[in-house]
């Protein structure tokens, strides 16, 4: 059992960090780019190319049935999903095969609204209750994962 984290723009690598050295499960956190993670035997930093989308592809290849990944990109949580593992976004919100066809179509419809010159919102801040939320939903997936 392994955690993946998408780790360039992740919001919560710190609870990440804490529910690993709790459950001890081993953490990979894949970035274009370096920055700082605990120095602890569970956890290990890749830092991969600056390609397009380098560190999606190792996520992806190294995703399967007994790992959780962590992100908020949708393709890659369906990428991630269609090698059977449990992915959930930084706000706590679980990825699912029955869900993610929708997210997916969403996600085009924004960008074609975004091409077209419409100007809407983005995303909603981070909070609070996402980190709750995130906290309960990766030790869930962890739970499942262990049984």
């Amino acid at each position: 059992m392994q955690i993946l984290v998408d780790g360039d723009a992740c919001p919560v690598k710190e609870e990440i960090y804490k529910v690993a050295f709790r459950r001890n499960v081993p953490v990979i956190v894949v970035s274009n780019s370096p920055f700082r993670v605990p120095v602890h035997p569970l956890v290990r930093r890749l830092v991969v190319s600056d390609g397009f989308d380098a560190a999606d592809d190792w996520i992806a290849e190294a995703a399967n049935a007994r790992t959780v990944v962590v992100t908020a990109d949708i393709l890659l949580a369906d990428r991630c999903l269609k090698a059977g593992a449990t992915v959930i976004s930084p706000a706590g919100k679980p990825f699912t095969t029955s869900s993610i066809g929708s997210q997916i179509a969403s996600r085009a419809i924004m960008a074609d609204l975004r091409a077209g010159g419409d100007v809407i919102g983005g995303p909603a801040p981070f909070s609070k209750t996402d980190r709750s939320r995130f906290l309960s939903a990766l030790d869930e997936a962890l739970t499942k994962l262990s049984r």
